[in-house]
């Protein structure tokens, strides 16, 4: 046995605690270490296995490393305005169907009294707020229906297109809001 070997078993001979060391057959001390063992199922190692890779993957960067296109921006807005328009229709129509029954009073005299009694600063506002997304969602609708037909499909049409579809919004809002 080579010098540094052997320091090396009487190093660990007497390093070890009484409990921790048993002989082996060829005569040695070998070091015993005790774990706690569970039983797990294949599929929970699989899960756990594939939860710590997960942890480890890189964070895609997304949205964060493209510079902003008016297509993709406008297909956002379209999706957004989409919504909003929706749910203040569904809001309004099942508010006005349960009014009766509520003792609400969303009959047009009544509304038409009620915004009459706002400043000047809210009705343009909330007539701003319902316009906006209304027209805008409306014009990129007919701009896609155009697409369907395989029209302006080119990059020049396409961005041409959004700056129309900007400025017939403007326009549209700023008529329903101050001259409608």
């Amino acid at each position: 046995m080579s010098a540094p070997r052997a320091l090396n078993l009487a190093l660990r001979r007497i390093a070890s605690p009484a409990g921790l060391t048993k002989f082996s057959p060829a005569g040695r001390l070998m070091q015993q270490r005790f774990a706690a063992t569970t039983t797990i199922s294949e599929k929970e190692a699989v899960n756990s296995i594939l939860a710590k890779q997960r942890l480890n993957r890189p964070v895609s960067p997304h949205l964060t490393i493209y510079k902003p296109q008016m297509t993709w921006l406008m297909s956002g807005l379209t999706r957004i305005t989409g919504l909003i328009v929706a749910t203040s229709f569904y809001v309004y129509g099942l508010s006005y169907l349960a009014a009766p029954t509520l003792g609400w009073h969303l009959e047009t005299p009544s509304l038409v009294a009620a915004v009459a009694a706002w400043p000047v600063v809210v009705k343009v506002t909330a007539k701003l707020a319902i316009a906006v997304p209304f027209f805008y969602h409306s014009f990129n609708g007919v701009r896609h229906l155009v697409w369907d037909f395989g029209k302006g499909m080119t990059n020049q049409a396409v961005v041409r297109g959004g700056w129309v579809v900007i400025a017939l919004t403007a326009a549209s809002s700023l008529w329903a809001t101050f001259l409608a």
